[in-house]
């Protein structure tokens, strides 16, 4: 019998495995969450109510055919027979219970006499939501918990929401139309949390350049070999922080001449007191040279947490598949298998993904809507813990599961 290094084992389980049941299990959603997305954004434009239901409903349709084909048409048949029943029923204080009775004589028949059994079991999770929904609505009408019988197009559209057709759950009808009226994005938090941080980082970039342009005119910042001078002073990188390969390379292209000494005469002495805490006494020494505001000491430390997680995480990685996703690049000479394959460069790609995500979130606290007095004087604890919350502490909670990751594949 064969026996695999856990190398070998991590390495046959990425590849047989996971992949392949994510890239079919993309293969099959990605359209979904495009049209779910799509709707929701539609939604937020103001058109008209009709138009939204009807727009939830063509989302349902087109999400129906795509997973199920032609045999959505059982689950149409059953949303329209419902509504009938409801339409025909509508002075009656007992629609809940006729629309139960219908729904029930509909799918003892699908499953007896209509439908061939595999066509009528791939259909059974629409069926069901469907029924949930129309029976729900019956019961909430009955207790005048919704006020009057819905146009076809809002009960189609109850019936169909493109966020629930598919996989669920069921949602209640005033859940819906809360949906439909187009709340506020989540996702809006970080779309201003990625301003403010870029917002910042131009900051940044303009007193790097400035701090240049006055180092070199007063003739410092060369280089000299032999013959040849050169002029070579760079203090920010701006590429290698908006679109960075890490946090790792974040930090270091941020200020380059403060990232040097930290590591030189902070680090590097600190380090016979264990890598972590050499990571740890580093951002403490840059909180203190900023000033030590509590945002800034908060940023910073969040900062130590991130590229130590990530670095040995990396690293780890790296050892067991034998690949070119270090932090930091590896020298041409490296001893890893794979450098430029599609996975390699797919991991890289992910863990530059999330380190954007990573700078949208710390760097939220910058906030350009601030006033300027709270902006001189420092942001306090109160508004620190405020801005995070708002994004549910998201990149803390995410580092926290890297940690994990990282001592499940140790």
């Amino acid at each position: 019998m064969a026996t695999f290094s856990r190398q070998e084992f991590f390495q046959q389980l990425l590849q047989g495995c996971l992949l392949p049941t994510v890239q079919q299990g993309l293969d099959q959603i990605w359209l979904l969450l495009a049209i779910c997305l799509a709707c929701r954004l539609l939604w937020r434009l103001g058109l008209p109510s009709y138009l939204k239901h009807a727009s939830t409903v063509a989302g349902g349709f087109f999400s129906l055919y795509h997973f199920f084909q032609l045999h959505m048409v059982w689950v149409v048949l059953l949303s329209l027979l419902c509504y009938l029943v409801l339409f025909l029923c509508r002075h009656s204080s007992h629609r809940g219970v006729f629309l139960s009775v219908t729904i029930l004589i509909y799918l003892l028949m699908g499953e007896m006499h209509m439908v061939d059994t595999v066509t009528w079991h791939k259909m059974r999770g629409a069926q069901m939501i469907v029924a949930m929904k129309a029976v729900s609505l019956g019961f909430d009408l009955d207790r005048g918990e919704v006020g009057a019988v819905p146009s076809p197009v809002e009960f189609m559209g109850y019936l169909y929401f493109v966020g629930t057709i598919v996989f669920g759950p069921w949602i209640s009808f005033h859940s819906y139309l809360q949906a439909v009226q187009g709340r506020p994005l989540h996702s809006m938090s970080w779309l201003r949390a990625y301003e403010s941080a870029v917002s910042f980082h131009f900051s940044n970039y303009f007193v790097g350049f400035l701090s240049e342009a006055t180092a070199t005119l007063a003739g410092a910042g060369f280089t000299e070999e032999k013959d040849h001078l050169e002029w070579d002073l760079t203090v920010s990188k701006p590429l290698n922080v908006e679109l960075p390969r890490s946090m790792v390379e974040v930090v270091t292209s941020w200020n380059l001449p403060m990232s040097y000494w930290l590591n030189n005469y902070v680090f590097k002495n600190a380090l016979r007191l264990g890598t972590f805490s050499a990571v740890l006494v580093t951002y403490a020494a840059s909180a203190l040279l900023h000033g030590f505001s509590f945002h800034l000491a908060a940023v910073l430390l969040s900062l130590a947490f991130i590229t130590y997680v990530e670095h040995v995480l990396r690293k780890r990685l790296a050892r067991i598949l034998s690949a070119c996703v270090l932090s930091k690049r590896c020298l041409p000479d490296c001893s890893h298998r794979h450098r430029l394959g599609l996975g390699v460069r797919a991991l890289n790609l992910l863990f530059g993904a999330l380190a954007i995500f990573h700078l949208a979130y710390l760097g939220s606290l910058f906030d350009v809507d601030v006033d300027d007095t709270t902006e001189e004087q420092g942001y306090g604890m109160a508004y620190t813990v405020h801005k995070w919350s708002e994004l549910s502490w998201a990149s803390h909670w995410v580092t926290f599961g890297c940690w994990i990751f990282y001592r499940l594949i140790g």
